[in-house]
């Protein structure tokens, strides 16, 4: 007879599933938006891969940064273009590079963290569309206002994650967890 779960258990996965759906929902309120350049969007979404990682740990929030794209590429009607490969590998390497952060950078806030979370997710979509869809170097001059603008979304991402967590302790939501 195989062994129940835990509650614990179940309780993580309901966490993580819950902050998948607002992930998704962000991501889908995202492409709504009017784009400030190519290939740039707030990245609100990334605010639940940050909470995802301070609550549940680097697996859960890697998993969830590539679930959100997955699941909201699938309701916005664009799983499998371009526009998917260039989104989900913006995704993949800015959780890779935040997870390193998280676990190799002692000190750093989760402002930081979304900082170069911002910087890794510009800098891979730029590679990844030179690479495989625009084969022109030019396009590299577009790359430092959007960085600049990646900095600021993502401290200000950064810094709505550290206050939601905050606010989140204080109604001991996360002790639960």
């Amino acid at each position: 007879m195989p062994q129940r779960p835990s509650l614990a258990s179940i309780e993580r996965k309901a966490v993580w599933v819950g902050l998948l759906l607002l992930a998704t929902g962000l991501h889908v309120f995202e492409a709504a938006l009017p784009g400030l350049g190519p290939w740039f969007k707030p990245g609100l979404a990334n605010i639940m891969t940050l909470l995802t990682l301070e609550l549940l740990g680097p697996r859960a929030a890697f998993s969830l940064a590539v679930g959100r794209v997955v699941v909201g590429s699938f309701f916005i009607g664009t799983l499998l273009t371009p526009t998917f490969i260039i989104s989900l590998s913006g995704s993949v390497f800015a959780a890779a590079v935040m997870l390193l952060f998280w676990r190799f950078v002692p000190g750093v806030g989760l402002a930081g963290i979304s900082l170069v979370g911002a910087l890794a997710h510009m800098v891979a979509q730029f590679f990844v569309v030179e690479m495989l869809f625009i084969h022109q170097l030019a396009l590299y001059y577009l790359l430092p206002p959007l960085l600049l603008l990646s900095c600021v979304t993502g401290w200000l991402n950064g810094s709505l994650a550290t206050y939601m967590l905050w606010r989140m302790k204080q109604h001991t939501l996360v002790e639960q967890v």
